[in-house]
């Protein structure tokens, strides 16, 4: 199984941190995105933008703006250059505090390469150790290019193609959607070879389940960090997914979506 996860806007560039030492092995080498041409041709497209421009393309603020036009700017041309930093330890969101990387050791990490992909809209899928730079670039972004008028068209199938890759191999192919609508629908479902299974975590509430959207977020996270830890190879391992307090509401349930639910 692949768990797909969204990436976040907040980013850690500047704490220090060590991995975790397994059995007194070395840590985990980083690796190079699989997209890397493509990023590099969206990172030309990038550094021909403004202030304004970003500005209106992703709603942000002068300052946010005017500090990815400097980010985009200072770009490098190799992927590996200095101030990369692994991907699952550089985002810094919600998602990334239940997922807790910076905790996992050498053995689990190695796991987590093969079974754990991060979308973006600037890198298209990147495994945890992944280096990147620090940048804001949503997949939503309508970013017009000379492959069309949208990150979507962009990427077209080479993300899914990506994913297919990143399967091939596994027992089960299924992917864990774990990501947001916004990018997940980066992944083409027709030149994808595998099922899709999305998880939903709800909060209980005056008697009713309700989504609660940073909780999800971090809740996303927590499944992806139950799956490493438990080394889950099949969908029906999912189902014991304890973390937070939530449970499986079979009730709720269906083939193509696994829900959990928790007492507030």
């Amino acid at each position: 199984m692949l768990a797909l996860l969204s990436p976040a806007k907040k980013l850690d560039f500047e704490r220090d941190f060590a991995y975790r030492a397994a059995g007194g092995s070395p840590a985990p080498r980083s690796t190079t995105p699989q997209l890397w041409d493509d990023t590099r041709a969206l990172i030309a497209v990038a550094k021909g933008l403004d202030a304004a421009d970003l500005k209106r393309l992703m709603k942000l603020s002068d300052n946010l703006a005017q500090l990815n036009v400097e980010r985009f700017a200072a770009m490098p041309e190799a992927p590996r250059a200095d101030g990369a930093r692994p991907a699952a330890i550089a985002f810094d969101g919600d998602t990334y505090v239940g997922l807790d990387a910076k905790s996992l050791d050498k053995d689990a990490l190695t796991w987590a390469q093969q079974h754990v992909g991060i979308l973006s809209g600037l890198y298209g899928v990147l495994r945890p150790l992944d280096v990147i730079q620090p940048y804001r670039l949503e997949m939503g972004t309508k970013l017009a290019t000379e492959r069309g008028k949208d990150l979507y068209a962009f990427w077209d199938d080479r993300v899914a193609k990506r994913i297919n890759a990143m399967t091939r191999g596994h027992a089960d192919r299924t992917v864990v959607n774990l990501a947001s609508t916004e990018y997940f629908k980066v992944v083409k479902r027709d030149a994808l070879d595998s099922p899709v299974l999305t998880c939903t975590f709800k909060e209980l509430r005056d008697g009713k389940a309700k989504v609660i959207s940073f909780l999800a977020k971090r809740a996303r996270g927590m499944m992806a960090r139950y799956m490493v830890d438990t080394r889950a190879e099949q969908v029906s391992a999912l189902r014991g997914f304890d973390y937070g307090g939530y449970a499986f509401d079979e009730g709720a349930s269906s083939d193509d979506e696994l829900v959990f639910t928790r007492a507030s």
